[in-house]
């Protein structure tokens, strides 16, 4: 095949199409798990983001490739000087006494959705659906309780509290209360603390 271009002009041209089939291969590896609420509920009730912020403990979640072997997880958000929030979600590997692992990134809330849907990204300008699908009341210090959740696909869900261990009645009440949100309790696992 005999080339038109200059060779600096082919590498502009062959390097878009390279670049598709990397992300074309890169959809066959590391696909999310099985759905597991084909019917994902919209949020109950509005989220006061200050009631949100502080520091969260997973519980259980759906196994995600990104969270693959982590325990002793924790999310922690906090308010940015440019008006988005903050994400810092931290995990041991294996174990929880495993390597540290820690990622950091940034969310916005969606207008419209009373502060339960966000946008969080943790690579540039991708954002991924975070959306709180039930809380706890605020306890004493303003600060929801408990948070369940999920996003539209029913491939994700996080099940939070503001304890490492909670009790086993609160345990009880979130299983039950991911039960009627129509989620497949088989799919979850807990998470170590």
């Amino acid at each position: 095949m005999k080339w038109f271009l200059p060779p600096h002009a082919r590498w502009q041209v062959l390097a878009p199409l390279f670049l598709l089939g990397a992300l074309g291969l890169g959809g066959c590896v590391g696909s999310p798990g099985p759905v597991g609420n084909a019917s994902v509920p919209q949020p109950v009730a509005p989220v006061a983001l200050e009631s949100y912020l502080g520091t969260w403990y997973e519980m259980a979640r759906y196994e995600a490739p990104f969270q693959k072997g982590c325990e002793a997880v924790t999310a922690e958000y906090s308010t940015r000087p440019d008006g988005k929030i903050e994400v810092v979600n931290t995990c041991r590997e294996g174990s929880v006494d495993g390597k540290f692992r820690r990622s950091t990134g940034k969310a916005k809330i969606v207008e419209g959705s009373d502060g339960a849907k966000l946008k969080v990204s943790f690579f540039g300008p991708f954002y991924g659906d975070y959306w709180i699908l039930d809380r706890g009341e605020p306890d004493r210090s303003g600060q929801y309780s408990w948070s369940i959740v999920g996003e539209p696909s029913g491939r994700f869900l996080w099940i939070l509290t503001r304890q490492p261990k909670p009790g086993a009645a609160l345990r009880a009440r979130l299983e039950t209360r991911v039960k009627e949100m129509g989620y497949d309790w088989s799919l979850v696992r807990p998470t170590q603390h």
